[in-house]
């Protein structure tokens, strides 16, 4: 084996540290006070993957691309029915080829009054690391050219396929002039992602499977069952996960996908959700465009 293959436990720290310092958590953005004085933003994303998470593996039984499907044509307007029941604001991630497969659910995201927010979520939801980088920025800048063009305006941010992150994908981020990312997880609260220990001006907005749908609600082949937790279950999960965010005045994100939670009795738990959220006093429910703006202002409060 050639020393530039050495397995880890053979490489010395400041090695170790050139891998671990690439991208890392910088400081923390959450502002003293969310707009009109709330002492927490609630940001709730919607994955619009449809077909594209079995097209790109190669998946095109007619079966499994009517799971994808679904997301789209019955999901989708179940969960924009419950934010117009509340009359709250969402973020949308979409593969440009799902858009391109269900133009007229981008068109109720769009129209609707809410001014809900659409974000880049790669070409045809592929897994970046298994691309050449060269590969990696002809998709996401396909993917970026395309929602530019749909929309009459440059996307705000973006969310990597299945939170893929390889070792050119924040220089390419950097290069589209992208205000906030949303695919890391080195916090809970917002935070400035820095490159080589150095400051980028780039906003993270932090995801995690705790706050995923489908962590709890994925299809396990091995057993031809749904992974066995309730909804209620799911649903004491975001509580406590708000209620804690809520407690330290940052940040409640939520990544959800409509072939997931806009299930019937899925979608009931998104709706006593927002319901037990909005009874409190001093939340913001904003688009993570609307979010990152905020986050992005500490950048000088913090000089």
């Amino acid at each position: 084996m050639s020393p530039s293959n050495d397995p880890i436990w053979k490489w010395n720290l400041p090695r170790i540290e050139a891998i671990t310092n690439h991208v890392r958590a910088g400081r923390d953005l959450t502002p003293q006070n969310w707009p009109g004085d709330a002492r927490v933003a609630v940001a709730l994303s919607f994955d619009v993957d449809a077909e594209t998470y079995s097209l790109y593996t190669g998946n095109v039984s007619p079966q499994q691309l009517s799971r994808g499907d679904y997301g789209p044509r019955v999901g989708l307007p179940r969960i924009l029915r419950v934010l117009g029941k509340y009359q709250f604001p969402a973020s949308f991630f979409i593969p440009a080829v799902s858009a391109q497969l269900h133009p007229a659910a981008v068109e109720l995201i769009i129209d609707s009054p809410l001014k809900h927010e659409i974000g880049l979520h790669g070409w045809i939801h592929e897994r970046i690391t298994a691309h050449t980088p060269d590969e990696e920025r002809e998709l996401t800048c396909r993917s970026f050219e395309w929602w530019t063009r749909r929309l009459g305006r440059k996307p705000a941010g973006i969310r990597t396929p299945a939170w893929d992150f390889s070792s050119v994908t924040l220089d390419i981020i950097r290069g589209l002039g992208l205000l906030y990312d949303s695919s890391l997880m080195g916090d809970d609260r917002p935070y400035e992602i820095l490159a080589g220990c150095q400051p980028t001006g780039l906003v993270e907005l932090p995801v995690e499977w705790i706050l995923d749908d489908y962590a709890y609600y994925g299809f396990d082949w091995s057993t031809y069952s749904y992974h066995r937790i309730s909804d209620r279950d799911v649903f004491e999960i975001y509580k406590a996960e708000f209620d804690v965010a809520y407690d330290e005045r940052t940040l409640f994100l939520l990544t959800m996908h409509p072939f997931v939670t806009g299930h019937r009795s899925r979608i009931l738990v998104l709706d006593r959700l927002i319901e037990y959220i909005q009874l409190k006093t001093g939340v913001w429910f904003a688009t993570h465009e609307q979010i990152a703006q905020v986050a992005a202002r500490q950048f000088i409060a913090l000089q």
